[in-house]
């Protein structure tokens, strides 16, 4: 089985997923922003088996940013690693920025591309781009 690694900022938490991955995605909406201080922020979905988690410093600390969501971030670098929501039971998504080499695709789609921020230009015009859902936490 081929695994994919990666870490926070500082180190502290790291993680060990198995692949396949069942998606990535890069997601516009208003949350993730707000999370990472970025206009966009590119996820990859896994189940959330295949994942392990190191915290040998118990530094992982979840927020819960919408009823039922929640955003799993580094108490000692501020790093958000991760995002698990009742809305996809049994799944973990986790920063694509984080891993240290390569997952096995590249993003397939936009989401939440109605809130996306007006003054990013993207490139990527193959991708389909869709709007946010009713769920302020639809993917991430």
């Amino acid at each position: 089985m081929t695994t994919t690694r990666g870490t926070c900022l500082c180190g502290d938490l790291s993680f060990e997923a198995t692949l396949p991955t069942k998606w990535v995605a890069h997601c516009h909406c208003t949350l993730c922003q707000r999370a990472h201080g970025a206009p966009v922020v590119t996820w990859v979905g896994f189940e959330a088996a295949q994942v392990h988690i190191h915290d040998a410093h118990a530094r992982l600390r979840w927020y819960e940013s919408t009823p039922g969501a929640e955003r799993g971030f580094c108490s000692r670098c501020g790093s958000t690693l991760f995002f698990r929501s009742q809305r996809w039971p049994g799944e973990l998504h986790i920063v694509r920025s984080n891993f240290d080499g390569p997952v096995d695709r590249e993003p397939q789609l936009h989401v939440c591309y109605d809130s996306h921020a007006p003054w990013l230009v993207l490139g990527d015009d193959g991708l389909a781009r869709t709007p946010a859902s009713t769920d302020p936490d639809a993917t991430g």
